[in-house]
């Protein structure tokens, strides 16, 4: 299948804040059906890709190729050196291009409904094979175990992680029932800590709500999947009718949020604002630049909302915090976001396998690209008993990623936010939404 730049266009997707090996990436839509009038080959476009080849370097690529097959020490096979140099091409990009064989392909399509077999983590490759955890998932195997955002996995079941690692699922993955031993590097640990976790068939409910005051309600949403704003709105009608129709305000907690679909995200946005952008895309293609609004009809009637965000919150949830912020709807509580501001296009090959390509940064209503940079919050909140800045020693942002796509308002490693578990940020949210409730507004603006 020859694929040409309208098809790839078409597939562009919101990506989480790394190549997940545990949780989906929205799968690109259908491409549009080709025009039964045109021609099924076009030798004028054919010629101009063909003008663009650099041949000399193509001829130097054959040469080192021809040299491997005739001279390597041992036999090496055509497929796995033709795969090992197309994933070269995307190596050196960014963290989130990168080459899927057929099994890492067909796993995007099956974890977007949000049941697999594994551990329950949200991870990123590294370029030495081993893996950070942006997020474990709520109430998941790893959760449980005790594995934190931010660790190191260097090693499963005593093997250490290599870029080979990586290949089809990952050693992550596995039979429901299944152990397998953790060895894990974590900030502030003298040694590797080794975590068993059982992995079971992850079925991610990723919304979850309750009340913490009479009047004042609080909805957890833990990834952004094809049923999350569905059961976000019915989750939020229940807080409401619980409370008889009468809520003051909504804690809204995307802390160690990876992401997950861009449309799930925006569709949230919209629940909340009446009126204004939402999200933005621009990139070298004009196919890749696209813009999202909001309709009328703001399910909690412009009562006040706090968003709840740390350096766990990546991608779609910064969408999210940095569409309500930016549109005066809601303040942001917490600690600096992840800062994963790039739109990834899928394209799938004639083998099943796929590609995913970086092709577009996505802005914020005000215009901010947070690539880099993440969302600065209006209420910085401290991890409790420790300093602040651990985050940026254990590498836990964008910017600290090696290669990572320049931001346009980067900021530097020392700057990363902070990973906040427990109630006491909830605590803390809950206060400030009291303010603006006292004070009868929603949300301040922040230049």
């Amino acid at each position: 299948m020859r694929l040409s730049l309208p098809i790839l266009a078409v597939a562009l997707l919101l990506a989480r804040a790394a190549p997940a090996q545990e949780l989906p990436i929205e799968a690109p839509p259908p491409a549009p059906a080709p025009d039964a009038d045109a021609p099924a080959d076009d030798p004028e476009a054919e010629e101009s890709a063909a003008s663009d080849v650099p041949l000399e370097e193509i001829k130097r690529y054959v040469a080192v190729y021809k040299a491997i097959k005739d001279a390597y020490v041992e036999p090496v096979d055509d497929k796995a050196l033709m795969g090992a140099a197309i994933r070269g091409l995307l190596l050196d990009l960014d963290p989130h291009s990168a080459y899927l064989d057929k099994d890492d392909a067909e796993a995007f399509d099956e974890d977007t409904s949000g049941a697999y077999d594994g551990i329950g983590v949200e991870v990123q490759q590294l370029p030495d094979g081993r893996v950070k955890v942006i997020a474990p998932i709520d109430d998941t195997p790893a959760a449980r175990a005790g594995v934190k955002a931010g660790d190191t996995i260097i090693a499963v079941d005593g093997k250490p992680l290599t870029p080979a690692s990586a290949a089809g699922q990952g050693p992550l993955r596995g039979k429901s029932g299944s152990t397998v031993e953790l060895t894990i590097a974590r900030e502030g640990e003298p040694k590797p800590l080794k975590i068993s976790v059982t992995r079971e068939t992850i079925r991610i409910a990723s919304v979850h709500g309750r009340m913490l005051e009479p009047g004042y309600a609080y909805i957890r949403i833990s990834a952004f999947q094809a049923d999350t704003a569905a059961d976000f709105e019915k989750t939020l009608k229940q807080l409401q009718a619980g409370a008889g129709d009468r809520l003051r305000g909504l804690v809204l907690d995307l802390r160690s949020n990876p992401g997950g679909l861009l449309t799930t995200s925006v569709q949230i946005a919209d629940d909340l604002l009446d009126k204004g952008d939402i999200v933005s895309t621009r990139g070298r293609s004009p196919l890749s630049d696209s813009r999202f609004s909001a309709t009328p009809g703001d399910l909690m009637h412009g009562a006040p909302v706090v968003v709840l965000v740390d350096a766990g919150s990546a991608s779609a949830s910064e969408v999210l915090a940095g569409a309500l912020h930016d549109n005066q709807r809601a303040r942001v509580v917490g600690s600096r976001t992840f800062g994963k501001g790039s739109v990834q296009t899928v394209m799938e090959l004639d083998n099943g396998d796929s590609v995913k390509l970086t092709t577009a940064r996505y802005y914020t209503p005000s215009g901010k690209s947070i690539q880099a940079r993440g969302i600065e919050p209006d209420v910085v909140l401290q991890p409790e008993g420790e300093e602040k800045g651990q985050a940026a020693s254990a590498g836990y942002a964008e910017a600290l990623l090696p290669g990572h796509l320049h931001g346009d308002e980067e900021v530097a490693g020392s700057n990363a936010g902070d990973v906040l578990d427990g109630d006491a940020p909830i605590a803390a949210a809950l206060a400030e939404l009291k303010k603006q409730v006292t004070g009868g507004g929603t949300a301040a603006a922040r230049d």
